[in-house]
């Protein structure tokens, strides 16, 4: 398996999507763990940092879900969606929270609003209070995602399943991009990979070394070969970039700072993931860090310590960072999703130093096109080719 080739689904295309994160979960600070009003999740702060994404180019934006703390995601997108000129919206959804064919509805409602600027992060974290296999959960995901695909594609839903059955027509669940929104996915298990390999088109990893990225991507395409199908991927990572190394490396350390090593396990373990194969990953990769926390060069694993989930960051001058970035291309990456502390600051930043150096555009789906009411440009947002 490990000798298999890294096949995508878009290899005509130069450059990566560029996207930026809302933290509409509460994460938005200068110091992990020393919290600001400043700062809070509130639909003002966060719809300021994504309108700032999308005023500096970026060509997407990763809005979380958590059951815990912040804003719910859906009427959040829905809500700043329209504000928005160019970037698309990513919005993260746990399957199992909303009944299947309603979920279809709102999604293809919110497709409509944002004229097919939408696409969809699938997540299968556990409901609040809810404690289910692994399996089982990536088999309530295939099964919402299956559900979801014949209402945008067929004029009825006729599913038999673990968790669904129903047979219904399927008239209201229509979306503006013909086929539905683009999906992507992020998941480690054997469950997760085969699921994602099946029916997603994006596939999601967490920061770790260039070498168990590798590892994970030939998985991912020969899995995803195994159906006769092609995925792209995409890294979701936090990044500081300063004029030097130095001040990069002095910020970096600055936001940990004042974080408690209890304060920081409590806020690494109260996501509804906090257990998940994913996240020991990212725990294993600290391990083996050195101890100014940097795994490879520029990989520093230190903003883990308060963080469940992606668990490190790019770190370095601008051309360092641009370098990084085009090993991953290289290596058949395709969209980026990053994030900084204070994320509207840190994004400005980007923007500036690193952005101008990248050739970016919107994630294209393998096949149909957006509705005919309104076309777009060949490498606009919501593109299907």
């Amino acid at each position: 398996m490990e000798n298999s080739k890294i096949e995508i689904r878009s290899p005509h295309l130069e450059g990566a999507e560029v996207s930026w994160f809302a933290p509409i979960c509460n994460g938005d600070d200068r110091y992990l763990g020393e919290r600001s009003m400043d700062h809070k999740s509130t639909f003002e702060n966060t719809s300021e940092i994504l309108l700032t994404a999308d005023k500096n180019g970026f060509r997407n934006i990763l809005c979380p879900s958590s059951y815990q703390v912040g804003q719910d995601t859906l009427p959040f997108v829905a809500a700043v969606g329209p504000m928005t000129k160019q970037i698309n919206l990513l919005a993260a959804v746990r399957c199992g929270e909303i009944h299947p064919p309603m979920l279809g509805r709102t999604l293809a409602t919110i497709d409509h609003i944002l004229k097919g600027r939408f696409v969809i992060n699938i997540i299968s974290s556990p409901l609040p209070g809810e404690e289910m296999s692994s399996e089982d959960r990536y088999q309530r995901s295939r099964e919402v995602i299956e559900i979801l695909k014949q209402g945008w594609t067929q004029d009825e839903i006729d599913h038999k399943g673990q968790f669904y059955n129903m047979k219904l027509s399927s008239d209201p669940v229509k979306p503006y991009q013909n086929g539905g929104p683009l999906l992507y996915f992020g998941g480690y298990s054997p469950a997760a990979v085969d699921l994602c390999a099946e029916h997603c088109d994006v596939y999601l990893m967490w920061p770790e070394t260039e070498g168990n990225l590798r590892k994970l991507m030939k998985n991912m395409s020969a899995k995803a070969a195994s159906y006769g199908r092609k995925v792209d991927f995409g890294l979701r990572v936090h990044v500081v970039v300063r004029e030097t190394e130095e001040e990069a490396r002095e910020y970096a350390d600055s936001i940990v700072s004042k974080l408690g090593v209890e304060q920081g396990k409590e806020m690494r373990e109260r996501a509804l993931d906090a257990k998940s194969y994913g996240v020991s990953r990212q725990a294993e990769m600290r391990e083996i860090a050195e101890d100014d926390g940097y795994v490879e060069p520029n990989m520093w694993t230190g903003i883990g310590r308060g963080r469940s989930g992606c668990g490190a960051a790019l770190v370095g001058n601008p051309d360092q960072i641009v370098a990084k970035l085009n090993r991953y291309m290289d290596m058949g990456i395709r969209a980026f999703i990053f994030s900084g502390y204070p994320h509207k600051e840190e994004c400005e930043r980007f923007a500036k130093l690193v952005l101008p150096r990248l050739k970016t555009f919107s994630m294209p789906v393998a096949q149909g096109k957006v509705s005919e009411e309104e076309p777009m440009s060949p490498l606009g947002a919501g593109v299907r080719i």
